[in-house]
C-alpha cells in the first residue's frame, strides 16, 4: 500500500492498493475511489467487538475495500477540520488514542478500545473512559481537530497538557490527571481544575484545537429556533441539537 495525504486543515488521505490488498474504515469516512474498487460491511472481531466499539464512538459495521482486477486507489476524509495522521504499528507496539480518532487502516491492524486504568482520569481527563487502542502490523489512520504537534518524550519526561488536547500516545506513556495548580489558578486561570499528566518514555500527538472547544466557539453564534440574526429562517439550535 502506498499512501498521500493533502490539504492543509482539511485535509484527506488516498491509498492507493494492489489487487489483494485490502484496507477498513469507519463507516462514512470514504469520499472518493476508484470504480474498481470493492466494498464490504463487516463486524471486525465478531458482534462483541463491534459492539465494543460503539462504545467508543466508531461504528457496529466497518467497511472494507478492496481492488479488483488490477490496482486501485480510495480517499478517506475526516468530519471535522483537522489533520491526518500515520500510525505505523509493528513489533508489538500498541497506539492509545482519543475516542472517535479512527479513521481508517490497513486489514493487519487491530482496533479496539481500551479504559484508563485510573479513577481520576476517567473522570476529569477530557478523553472519559473510553480510549481506542491499536495494534497489529500495518498502517493506520488517525484524524483529530486543529493542527498536530508531535513529542517524543524520555523516560521519566512529564508534559502536563489541556485537558481534551490529547490525540494520542504509545502505550508506553502513563496517562493521569493533575490539578492547574493552587485554589486560586484553578478558579480563575482559565485553565480549568484538571491538566492531562503524561509521562515517557514514548511518543505523544496532541491536537491545537479540540473538538470540545470548537463546539464551545460555535455555539454563541448559532441561530436561535425562533430567527437568525440576519433575518433568515436560519437553522435551528434545537435542530442542531437533535430535538
Amino acid at each position: 500500500m502506498e499512501y498521500e495525504i493533502t490539504g492543509d486543515n482539511l485535509q484527506i488521505v488516498t491509498l492507493r492498493l494492489s489487487e489483494g490488498e485490502r484496507v477498513y474504515a469507519e463507516a462514512g469516512a470514504m469520499n472518493h475511489m476508484s470504480d474498481n474498487i470493492q466494498m464490504e460491511a463487516k463486524v471486525r472481531g465478531g458482534l462483541l467487538k463491534g459492539l465494543m466499539r460503539k462504545l467508543a464512538g466508531e461504528s457496529l459495521f466497518m467497511t472494507e475495500f478492496t481492488p479488483w482486477g488490477g490496482p486501485g486507489y480510495v480517499a478517506f476524509a475526516g468530519n471535522v477540520p483537522g489533520k491526518i495522521k500515520p500510525i505505523a504499528l509493528g513489533g508489538g507496539g500498541e497506539f492509545i488514542a482519543q475516542k472517535d480518532a479512527f479513521l481508517c487502516a490497513e486489514s493487519g491492524v487491530n482496533l479496539e478500545i481500551t479504559f484508563t486504568k485510573r479513577l481520576g482520569a476517567g473522570f476529569f481527563g477530557g478523553e472519559g473512559f473510553i480510549l481506542e487502542k491499536l495494534s497489529g502490523d500495518g498502517v493506520a489512520f488517525i484524524h483529530a481537530c486543529g493542527d498536530f504537534v508531535e513529542m517524543e518524550l524520555k523516560a521519566g519526561e512529564v508534559i502536563k497538557v489541556d485537558t481534551g488536547s490529547v490525540v494520542g500516545f504509545d502505550a508506553s506513556v502513563e496517562y493521569d490527571i493533575t490539578t492547574a495548580g493552587g485554589i486560586k489558578s484553578m478558579l480563575f486561570g482559565g485553565e480549568g481544575i484538571f491538566l492531562t499528566r503524561l509521562r515517557g518514555p514514548g511518543r505523544v500527538i496532541l491536537q491545537s484545537l479540540s473538538l470540545a472547544n470548537l463546539a464551545a466557539a460555535l455555539f454563541p453564534h448559532m441561530p436561535l429556533k425562533q430567527g437568525g440574526t440576519s433575518g433568515g429562517r436560519g437553522i435551528g439550535l434545537g435542530t442542531l441539537l437533535g430535538d
